[in-house]
């Protein structure tokens, strides 16, 4: 990410406002600018930078936290046992900065800023959960991620990284009965009120369950009659440590386990870290190559949609469509498979490239699927876009404004559903989508059925980019030539023993990438989603962190949800289009 002349003014202009001792710039080869401050300061510069500076950054991006003990490259880094790193955007200029602190000692500490951006709660919580930051002022400073009775932060680097370096789990009685008390819910610890004047509240419990949650998920609806009053999302129920995973996995097999965060974006996950590493590495990815990242993303966009199409219009009541839409999924995982070998989870990009070339006759089936599903989209518009019922279920119901969106951290269709023509395909151009034509979908009223009119429209722009691809895919190469896109070409090792050997290593040892830090952001199916890496100049990351669409946009479900019905529920739940593992990581 270049960065940009107004970001560069908006820091000057910050050091002078606020400078002193412990502000300092840091030095990174991929990602937005970086300034270090004082933590006594953190607050009053992050409102600064938010509306006060003349190029303003209204957007809280990202909030994670680093754990600094073991790292040995840190170069114009102050001291520090932790980092706080607050990455911030404006969508006008499509310009990020970042923001960090060190903090000293075994129980670190920071002012919220909860009361500068909403969005900073669950991101907070994350970071006392994961790493025993405590954030004063904060309203509700509780475990997240992963269960209350659990002990030790696991992103800490003295938490062990493996089951086999923990005790076995064991569930005697006594502790059974522990864990079902710690899940019990006391409105009194959130704030909330049992009653009001001569009015009892009803509580109830929406999961933890799968069916019209997306994913494990437990909502507790604080109601007046049927009237919602005030929601508590209870998330982390699919926490897998997938960032801790990171730390004992090398560069280049880790790229298996991005496909499980988002588990219906495929190589969507793949993208945004083979970014990072290659940024890191310094690798530039042959034009063939990025043309086929570019479809094969395309394309499991589309299943994203499809699955999300036929669920959002079963959560209200329309039956048919999700078998209809499935079955269009599954042709084009016929495509999929045909092509990478696996459906789902093909775990098929790679670091400088793809896995393989094209197979012979690949575009057949692709333009067998390009003339079919225009004319299958046009029957779902008919039986759910124009169903009288399903827009009675949807328009008006959880709308909220441009500027609240980005108030929250909204991107994706559900920022577009406001009114705003921004997709970072077109904004920050990566992969080549810059040499693509393709519109921009967007709606005015930021409700349900608008953020559904948005995600509907863009089956078909990402129609036009696949179609773009079949007709000019380049030739060349499919993976760069650098010494450490891993692993090289097959064929090759079995021209010398100098291959043979490095791809020996490759496969088995990994790449070992210059120390630095790096961040790659892409356009996923349900927003932006990136990777932020840091490399101590080993086989792997020192430290990994995944930003992901939906965990910004579920934090939102007490906000858009107060004063409706409990059936809207389904219905605003169905419209943010989340899954649970991208959540929870």
């Amino acid at each position: 990410m270049k960065v940009q002349e107004s970001s560069a003014d908006a820091l000057a202009a910050a050091e002078q406002k606020f400078g002193g001792p412990g502000f300092t710039r840091q030095q990174v080869q991929g990602g937005p600018p970086v300034i270090w401050a004082p933590a006594d300061k953190l607050p009053q510069l992050l409102r600064y930078l938010k509306s006060e500076a003349g190029s303003p950054f209204p957007m809280l991006y990202n909030l994670t936290a680093i754990d600094e003990r073991l790292r040995s490259h840190r170069r114009d880094q102050p001291e520090g046992d932790f980092t706080l790193a607050y990455h911030l955007f404006s969508l006008d200029r499509a310009e990020d900065i970042c923001v960090k602190t060190a903090l000293k000692g075994e129980s670190p500490a920071a002012q919220s800023i909860v009361n500068i951006w909403p969005a900073a709660n669950w991101y907070e919580r994350e970071a006392w959960d994961m790493f025993g930051i405590v954030f004063n002022g904060h309203p509700h400073l509780r475990r997240i991620l992963m269960p209350p009775t659990w002990e030790g932060h696991p992103l800490r680097k003295e938490h062990p990284a493996r089951a086999t370096e923990m005790e076995p789990y064991r569930l005697p009685e006594a502790r059974e009965e522990k864990e079902e008390q710690a899940l019990k819910f006391r409105p009194e610890d959130w704030g909330i009120s049992r009653r009001h004047g001569d009015t009892d509240f009803l509580f109830l419990n929406v999961g933890p369950q799968h069916p019209g949650t997306h994913g494990l998920l437990r909502i507790v609806l604080q109601l007046d009659g049927e009237v919602i009053v005030d929601a508590v999302p209870d998330i982390g129920y699919h926490h897998r440590g997938a960032e801790k995973m990171g730390e004992r996995q090398t560069w280049h097999t880790y790229i298996p386990y991005t496909d499980r965060i988002d588990y219906l974006g495929g190589v969507l996950n793949n993208l945004p870290y083979v970014m990072a590493v290659e940024q890191l590495a310094g690798i530039e990815v042959p034009e063939r190559a990025q043309v086929i990242r570019v479809m094969l993303s395309e394309l499991f966009r589309i299943a994203s949609h499809l699955v999300w199409y036929g669920t959002f219009a079963q959560d209200v009541g329309t039956m048919s469509p999700v078998f209809y839409m499935f079955t269009d999924r599954e042709r084009l995982f016929d495509i999929i498979a045909a092509i990478c070998g696996d459906r789902m989870h093909p775990n098929w990009f790679r670091i400088g490239g793809v896995a393989q070339d094209l197979p012979r006759g690949w575009d057949a089936g692709v333009r067998d699927f390009l003339a079919y599903l225009p004319r299958r989209l046009q029957e779902y518009d008919r039986i759910v876009m124009q169903n009288r019922i399903f827009k009675a279920r949807t328009k008006g119901i959880g709308a909220y404004s441009l500027k609240e969106a980005v108030e929250w951290g909204v991107t994706g269709p559900g920022l577009r559903a406001c009114g705003l023509e921004w997709d970072l395909r077109k904004q920050r151009p990566y992969s080549g989508y810059d040499q693509f034509e393709f519109d921009i979908p967007t709606a005015d009223a930021g409700d349900c059925y608008d953020r559904a009119a948005v995600r509907v429209a863009e089956i078909s722009q990402s129609l036009r980019i696949i179609s773009q691809c079949v007709e000019n895919m380049p030739p060349g190469p499919y993976k760069a030539g650098h010494p450490l896109a891993a692993p090289p070409p097959k064929q090759r090792t079995l021209a010398d023993i100098e291959t043979l050997i490095t791809h020996f290593l490759q496969a088995g040892w990994g790449p070992v990438i210059p120390p630095g830090e790096a961040t790659a952001a892409v356009e996923a199916a349900k927003g932006i989603n990136s990777y932020y890496l840091i490399s101590d100049g080993g086989s792997g990351p020192y430290r990994l962190r995944i930003r992901t669409p939906s965990f910004p946009h579920l934090q939102m479900i007490p906000f858009i949800s107060g004063g409706a019905m409990i059936p809207d529920l389904l219905a605003i739940l169905g419209s943010i289009d989340y899954v649970l593992a991208d959540v929870d990581r």
